[in-house]
């Protein structure tokens, strides 16, 4: 988080040991499958095993280009570009878990439908034309 160690300024601000990484590794897991099948579209992704250091996970592909998938009615929707890379968006059910999504009520204020459309929203001056 911070090069070699090294942060500058008051001691307050010079934790470093319990820093966490924000994303589960189930969206870790489907954006490196992602990154190397690119013809493919990831749909979904399931734990299967862990052991003592590792985690695995069985993720789904999907491929846009073949006739099945384009003339399936309820599956030719991921055929369409704006459906690349969905993992590397946070798309996928695990992304969007991460994403704090799957709450809802109190706390969610900042989080739909993006936390930085809400940033971009609050942090705009809108102002009436004639006022």
């Amino acid at each position: 988080p911070v090069p070699k160690g090294r942060t500058d300024g008051k001691p307050v601000n010079q934790g470093v040991k319990f820093l966490k990484f924000n994303r589960n590794l189930r969206s870790v897991a489907e954006e490196r499958v992602g990154g190397v099948c690119g013809n493919l579209r990831v749909l979904n992704s399931y734990w299967i095993n862990q052991d003592a250091v590792f985690k695995y996970f069985e993720v789904i592909l999907v491929d846009p280009s073949h006739n099945a998938i384009r003339n399936d009615p309820r599956m030719q929707w991921i055929t369409q570009p704006v459906h690349k890379h969905r993992e590397k968006r946070g798309l996928t059910s695990a992304g969007r878990k991460s994403r704090g999504l799957y709450k809802k009520g109190t706390g969610t204020k900042k989080l739909r439908p993006s936390r930085r459309s809400v940033w971009r929203r609050l942090n705009t001056t809108s102002l009436r034309r004639y006022r």
